[in-house]
């Protein structure tokens, strides 16, 4: 009697070798284990507008519950070029140009996908979240890592125009920058602009917390330089602007031409986005005062958060935009800052994140990141903890 083979699952060569678990993850399962105040991941604590719940409601009552097109349905996207072209002064056609997306992830991922062939060579400017050198493997292109200046976090134009070659395909910026909290001048803006005129360079612009810029400065989006606006992606995110992390819509502005490539993929990846949400997106834009009043309502959090700091042996850096703070350890430990990260949770309670993570190669500068992003309670908790540093 013959025995059946066990069965046997077939080995698998893994397209992403250097991927493991995120550093979010680990330092999140760690904040909830030692029950620390976790200011690593960069989510808010508090609820939304109890009203874009309202919308949400009526939307699905209404019966909007089945597919909407793929691009998005066309109240939101018309919402967003209106809201492009008041903030920026550049008219996106919301039919032909503007797709919403399954957060800015994927809208990331997806233009990638569209624009880089094996062998195109992609620049990621160094610290960078950590979707863009996996998302650029997939397409199956090569990373060209330019760090950024190292302390302030800017961009070194001569390392970058260094790093262009006849293989450059695209180049990721992000501005205000994840993690660094650094916000893109006009001059900077303009340098890129002069720098990519003579080539054909895509730009994928992450722009997703546009709406945080502190200081009385001003978000420098792609859009409002046409020689940028022509050869770029401009990603966004309602999570962050509405605080609805969870919700993932996001969505994507881009030139005719470009946005026909960008959907192609789309509609293979993700085809379109919760009915329900984008209806009540759609209402909800209606009011601009949600995003106006977001800066002053997170300077508020930042400047709260930092006067506690102030009064510990961190040495504060600027933190320009987007809802986070780096701080410099040098005074206070000897650690690198993964351990440091690890300890700060274990030892005092308060999670924070490692810049080190956004690097390949580790770099460790002994400077960690907070998110501020929290109800005011659990940052007052988080700095009564970091008190005893």
């Amino acid at each position: 009697m013959s025995t059946a083979p066990s069965p046997r699952t077939p080995e698998i060569a893994t397209k992403l070798p250097a991927v493991g678990t995120t550093i979010f993850t680990v330092m999140s399962a760690l904040a909830a284990e030692k029950n620390a105040v976790n200011l690593g991941q960069g989510f808010p604590d508090f609820h939304c507008d109890p009203q874009l719940l309202e919308d949400v409601t009526a939307a699905m009552a209404a019966g909007h519950n089945q597919y909407p097109p793929m691009p998005g349905i066309p109240a939101l996207r018309d919402a967003i070029a209106a809201k492009i072209e008041a903030l920026y002064g550049h008219r996106y056609s919301a039919a032909a140009e503007i797709t919403v997306t399954a957060g800015a992830t994927q809208a990331i991922i997806t233009a990638i996908l569209a624009v880089v062939r094996a062998g195109d060579e992609v620049i990621v400017l160094e610290p960078c979240y950590d979707s863009y050198v996996p998302n650029i493997e997939l397409a199956g292109g090569s990373v060209v890592r330019v760090p950024l200046v190292p302390g302030s976090f800017r961009p070194d134009f001569d390392r970058i125009a260094a790093a262009l070659s006849p293989r450059t395909r695209a180049i990721i910026i992000n501005t205000p920058h994840n993690p660094s909290a650094t916000v893109w001048t006009e001059a900077e803006m303009r340098r890129l602009e002069e720098l990519l005129a003579p080539t054909e360079v895509f730009v994928i612009a992450d722009e997703v917390y546009e709406h945080m810029v502190y200081d009385g400065a001003r978000h420098e989006s792609v859009a409002r330089f046409p020689g940028l606006a022509a050869r770029s992606f401009i990603v966004s995110s309602f999570g962050k602007t509405y605080h609805v992390t969870g919700w993932k819509v996001g969505f994507v502005a881009a030139p005719a031409p470009l946005m026909a490539e960008f959907r192609k993929v789309h509609q293979f990846n993700v085809f379109t986005v919760n009915t329900p949400m984008q209806h009540a997106l759609a209402r909800y834009m209606a009011n601009p005062a949600p995003y106006l009043e977001l800066p002053a309502f997170y300077q508020r959090k930042r400047d709260l958060f930092a006067a506690g700091l102030a009064r510990t042996r961190f040495k504060l850096l600027r933190s320009e935009g987007s809802y986070f703070q780096c701080v410099d350890i040098s005074a206070v430990s000897d650690l690198s800052e993964a351990d440091f990260c690890l300890w700060l949770t274990r030892e005092i309670g308060v999670a924070a994140i490692p810049l080190s993570a956004f690097y390949g190669d580790g770099f460790d500068q002994r400077v960690v990141r907070f998110c501020f992003a929290k109800k005011d309670e659990t940052l007052v908790a988080a700095l009564e903890r970091l008190a005893r540093l």
